[in-house]
């Protein structure tokens, strides 16, 4: 194919008479190039279609690499095959005789043909007054301990405005107590709310949704309707997963140092209204929080009493009047109780006890986690105590501990004192206040004070035990090397 300034040079050369064989010469061309051009009667653009493919040595071994591609897409994104792993497997296991840029170029033409048959997403348009709602993860220091959370989103998509909420857990006491919040923070209840699919509200499994007891109860109570988006389909609810995001780096960096939550969550609802305050949407051209007040005006009303975010069980007391939550978790009342059947109220943040006829008799803080926790052990005073280190000699944590432990972090200055509690503290949110001890024992024990790493390293030992083998462990062989070390000093 040669250019249009020479196609044009010799039709207009040889329409003024001039020789094929000069022009031929001029422009360097063949002279059946100057007859094909000269004589061509459509010189109209020509539609771009693929001509007919010409056989290829990939021909033969193409539906073996289309299977290992489509068997790669339910495999995880860093074992898939690579053009150039494809091309070894060809040649050293199916004896192929091609190279490997042929190989590369069907691999990339494959994976495109693949790709177009992909999902496509549609722009969808949300109409005022409907929200929906996520969960983020971010770390926080509470009363001293650092930990990480989940955080409760809630996005507004019309508006753009989005709310959060920090939550000790993602079940459903943590779920509705979170909505509960933000709907009485708005004055009204969006009339539909998008749900992921793993959340405690509840899941959907084919086309049938499954909804947690609790939020049945609550759904009905202030009468939004509900949706569960598909499983691995955030972009169903784009708007809230993009908010989750935004709203940690706004209001969650530096790491938040809090004390009281219930303080901490209700300034939190009027920062996250001041991020709106002036923002124009993204697209609408209107200021974020001007939008959100045609949200407020299409919600539902609030009914006239609030919803009461709490399961309740009955358990059995032990012999010492506690009852046992969630597997791990223990909550004491009062020896008076033991073997009786009590009422277990679980709120989001907190667990009520109430006896057979519904009188409360005791109220905990809720554990979380996978960590045994007990709150007659001393560890529930450890957070506290880290931060009021003068009560030392008073607390519960010391009078129960054992006495070697005890005689060493009284002999410690308040510096040193701070460190083995914290360290104390936090070896008990992974092992429970036994398991912690034993390891502050063990450190002690080889190292001559409480070490954050050899607490750690006991506490494994502890959980897996000793190490056996199967054979008879025989030491020699390192002795033969210190030996020669010895002999060679020795010369010297």
């Amino acid at each position: 194919m040669i250019s249009m300034d020479k196609i044009d040079s010799i039709r207009k050369r040889y329409r003024r008479g001039e020789s094929v064989a000069s022009i031929a010469r001029d422009l360097q061309v063949s002279r059946d190039t100057v007859y094909k051009y000269a004589r061509m009667e459509d010189l109209s653009p020509k539609m771009p279609v693929k001509k007919e493919k010409r056989p290829s040595k990939m021909d033969r071994w193409a539906p073996y690499v289309d299977q290992w591609l489509e068997d790669d897409m339910r495999e995880n994104r860093k074992q898939r095959h690579s053009a150039h792993r494809i091309w070894q497997r060809l040649t050293q296991e199916l004896g192929a005789d091609v190279a490997e840029s042929t190989v590369r170029r069907y691999v990339h033409l494959a994976k495109q043909r693949m790709h177009e048959g992909a999902e496509q997403y549609l722009d969808l348009e949300w109409p005022a007054g409907e929200a929906q709602v996520d969960f983020g993860f971010a770390d926080f220091v509470a009363r001293g301990t650092r930990m990480q959370l989940p955080y409760f989103v809630m996005s507004f998509p019309y508006s753009n405005v989005g709310l959060m909420q920090v939550m000790p857990g993602q079940n459903s006491e943590c779920v509705c107590q979170g909505m509960e919040n933000i709907f009485e923070f708005v004055g009204g209840v969006p009339t539909a709310v998008m749900f992921d699919n793993a959340t405690g509200a509840g899941r959907r499994i084919a086309d049938t949704i499954r909804l947690a007891t609790l939020f049945k109860a609550f759904s009905a109570h202030y009468g939004f309707e509900y949706r569960f988006c598909n499983p691995r389909a955030g972009h169903e609810k784009g708007s809230v997963e993009n908010k989750v995001g935004a709203l940690r780096r706004a209001l969650l960096v530096p790491v938040p140092r809090v004390w009281s939550m219930d303080g901490y969550n209700s300034r939190l609802l009027e920062r996250c209204m001041a991020l709106s305050k002036g923002k124009e949407h993204w697209r609408k051209g209107e200021g974020e929080d001007v939008l959100f007040h045609e949200d407020a005006y299409a919600f539902l009303a609030l009914p006239e009493h609030p919803f009461s975010c709490v399961t309740y069980r009955r358990a059995v007391a032990d012999k010492k009047g506690k009852v046992r939550v969630d597997g791990r978790h223990w909550y004491s009342t009062s020896p008076e109780y033991a073997g009786q059947e009590m009422i277990v109220g679980l709120h989001a943040a907190k667990v009520t006890i109430a006896d057979r006829d519904g009188t409360v008799v005791a109220e905990h803080d809720r554990a979380y986690g996978d960590a045994p926790t007990d709150t007659t052990d001393p560890a529930s005073q450890l957070p506290l105590l880290c931060n009021k280190l003068r009560g030392w000699h008073e607390s519960k944590v010391r009078a129960n501990l054992p006495d070697g432990l005890r005689g060493y972090m009284d002999g410690l200055d308040r510096r040193g004192l701070g460190d083995a509690a914290r360290a104390l503290r936090d070896q008990c949110a992974e092992s429970g206040w036994d398991g912690a001890v034993e390891a502050a024992e063990g450190s002690l024990e080889r190292c001559g004070r409480i070490d954050r790493a050899a607490m750690s390293l006991a506490a494994k030992r502890q959980a897996t035990g000793s190490i056996s083998y199967d054979d008879a462990v025989d030491l020699a062989a390192y002795d033969r090397p210190l030996e020669a070390r010895r002999h060679a000093h020795e010369g010297r």
